[in-house]
């Protein structure tokens, strides 16, 4: 699915609209609260300053280039530095985050194994892995905390095509997870793969993996659960994106942390991922999904219904019930979505409208109000918010 929607991505950001500026100006103190939109159509990174107070959107006047075909963003724990995959050039483009909001590219781009699809930062921000499907493969990549430094550790080749990458933290360090459509040898593989990640950044896949999956998954998300007063833990949601056998749905895992009547020992030490139920109806063609900061609440993006479904996670077992409402719209071609830090405000940016959806978004029942959309620069893609 992610090849195919990414050849019709690129079709509708030949239309190379240029950037409406929304009370354009710089300021001389860093806004309240930010959000970086990537703009595949104009190949920047646009910077929006966000109204705490109801979570509106107003253009920084500065955009920071990209390389070719970008598809998402993400910054490092600190705050202080971006990094934008560009799948066009295999390469990463890495930011300073400045004190009005603004970005400053770093000189040159680091290179990534050919046709990265995905990226995602360990929990501590010290490893970044991306995975690419060309010579289908992990790249790590060593990160300086609070700077724009990469460097390239190791390139670990893989057997099956990965779609999407995702980090969660295990009892005794961080684990990884990669989907993936198809493998080496057969023409369909729907699964996800785990592996735990050594002190040096070395994935190594665990036992039992892979783990079967509905057909095309195009996204995973890791959740651990502390819930007070009982018992969390650690959960994968994979996003099956296509109408096949299992599509248009989640797979929820639980994964063996502790020992108990479910997991022994050896599944403990494996990270053993159990199936939580049948899988969860979406909207069509899910992509991307986030989950708020006090992992109460999951929200996921579904490219062909152009909505979100929203979802409130029992803390306990990783169980998915339906918001009311279950689903609101968004504008053309959702690709990507991005919670606050406050958990207040949701954003999601609509590729094939050019706009961006913002959502205030209730803390206690997790309910997504209307959105009120900006126009955005042409054809965006991944977005990030702080």
């Amino acid at each position: 699915m992610s090849k195919k929607i990414i050849g019709l991505l690129s079709i509708l950001g030949l239309a190379g609209l240029s950037l409406l500026l929304l009370n354009c100006g710089s300021s001389s103190s860093r806004p309240a609260g930010v959000l970086y939109v990537i703009s595949q159509g104009e190949l920047t990174v646009g910077s929006f300053a966000i109204d705490l107070n109801n979570g509106r959107l107003s253009l920084i006047n500065s955009t920071a280039a990209t390389g070719d075909a970008p598809l998402g963003i993400l910054l490092d724990p600190t705050g202080k530095a971006a990094f934008v995959l560009n799948q066009g050039s295999s390469t990463i483009s890495a930011y300073t985050v400045n004190g009005n909001g603004s970005l400053t590219k770093a000189s040159s781009d680091i290179d990534v194994p050919t046709n990265p699809v995905a990226m995602a930062l360990d929990s501590t921000g010290s490893f970044l892995f991306v995975v690419s499907q060309a010579s289908p493969a992990i790249g790590v990549l060593a990160v300086q905390s609070g700077s724009t430094s990469l460097t390239l550790v190791e390139t670990v080749p893989l057997t099956r095509v990965p779609t999407s990458v995702a980090v969660g933290a295990g009892p005794t360090g961080d684990l990884l997870y990669v989907t993936s459509n198809q493998d080496l040898v057969t023409a369909n593989d729907n699964t996800v793969s785990e592996y735990s990640v050594d002190a040096s950044g070395h994935p190594t896949e665990l036992v039992g993996s892979p783990y079967t999956v509905g057909t095309d998954p195009s996204a995973a998300l890791a959740v651990k659960s502390s819930p007070i007063g009982g018992s969390g833990g650690l959960f994968v949601y994979v996003a099956n994106g296509s109408s096949g056998s299992g599509g248009n749905s989640l797979s929820v895992f639980a994964v063996c942390t502790v020992e108990n009547a479910t997991c022994s020992s050896d599944d403990v030490t494996n990270a053993k991922m159990l199936p939580v139920g049948s899988p969860v109806s979406v909207g069509l063609s899910p992509i991307a999904m986030t989950v708020d900061p006090t992992n109460t609440f999951l929200f996921v993006v579904n490219h062909d219904s152009a909505t979100v479904s929203g979802f409130r996670i029992n803390a306990t077992t990783g169980v998915l019930s339906a918001l009311t409402p279950a689903t609101v719209s968004t504008g053309l071609g959702p690709v990507a979505v991005s919670m606050h830090s406050s958990g207040k405000f949701l954003f999601v940016s609509n590729n094939g409208a050019s706009s961006v959806s913002a959502y205030n978004v209730d803390t206690t029942t997790g309910a997504m109000s209307t959105p009120t959309t900006v126009t955005s620069a042409a054809q965006p893609a991944g977005l990030v918010a702080k």
